[in-house]
């Protein structure tokens, strides 16, 4: 059995300026997710796909290795992670049974959770991708909306009277890593789909960084979880 992690990482951001490369508890933001993934002996090969020289450059004095750059029709705004992860299998000279995609900003990764997922898409043949999930913190059935005028109504109103405890647990995507069989990505598999297996994650590990109050709470987060010696070495 043998993994590749690939780890995308483009020059262009578009709300925090260089954000791969933005300083994160004193390193590039993309170093975490380098470090966590050669730490977890998982894989037998951690590369980074880039447009971007400098993230080449860093990526490579971290460990990692940065076999090709990435062509511009893949690194733009709206490339989606699929093809770039497709590119990055067929650019190879070498065959990977499983392929994780983990991202560059994704400071609080737990390599625990990452052989959480291998581990469970190894032992479940018919699926095809294993990725990190946490729970939503409220029932999303009892979501509110703003009306035009300005009033409020439930986005649900079938569900006003349903006691919460009583309602099903919804999850999100907690933006860290995607375990797939590499034939899946190259196939085009839909990720959220039954194709997939969840790693349910504590909230409070998760963190998406898309502005700048993101990334000043991910830094509250990661000081506390170091504080308290959650964050693995």
């Amino acid at each position: 059995m043998t993994a590749l992690a690939v780890i995308p990482a483009r020059g262009g951001s578009q709300r925090i300026p260089r954000k791969n490369l933005k300083r994160f508890n004193g390193e590039p933001m993309i170093v975490g997710s380098i470090r966590t993934a050669l730490n977890s002996g998982l894989f037998d090969r951690v590369i980074v796909s880039t447009d971007d020289e400098e993230i080449a450059e860093v990526a490579r004095r971290y460990g990692a290795d940065v076999p090709f750059m990435r062509p511009s029709e893949l690194a733009d705004a709206f490339t989606g992670t699929g093809p770039v992860v497709q590119h990055a299998i067929r650019s190879l000279d070498a065959h990977y049974d499983f392929t994780c995609c983990i991202y560059a900003t994704a400071p609080l990764l737990q390599p625990r959770f990452l052989r959480q997922g291998l581990e469970a898409l190894h032992a479940a043949p018919d699926k095809a991708f294993a990725f990190s999930v946490c729970s939503f913190g409220f029932p999303i059935q009892r979501a509110l909306k703003i009306n035009d005028d300005g009033s409020l109504d439930a986005v649900h109103p079938e569900f006003r009277h349903v006691r919460s405890q009583d309602l099903p647990p919804a999850y999100q995507d907690a933006g860290q890593f995607y375990w797939g069989r590499s034939a899946a990505w190259l196939r085009g598999d839909v990720i959220f789909s039954p194709l997939s297996l969840p790693v349910i994650l504590p909230r409070h590990l998760v963190q998406d960084i898309d502005d700048e109050e993101d990334w000043r709470r991910a830094e509250y987060l990661y000081a506390a979880l170091k504080a308290g010696g959650e964050i693995e070495p």
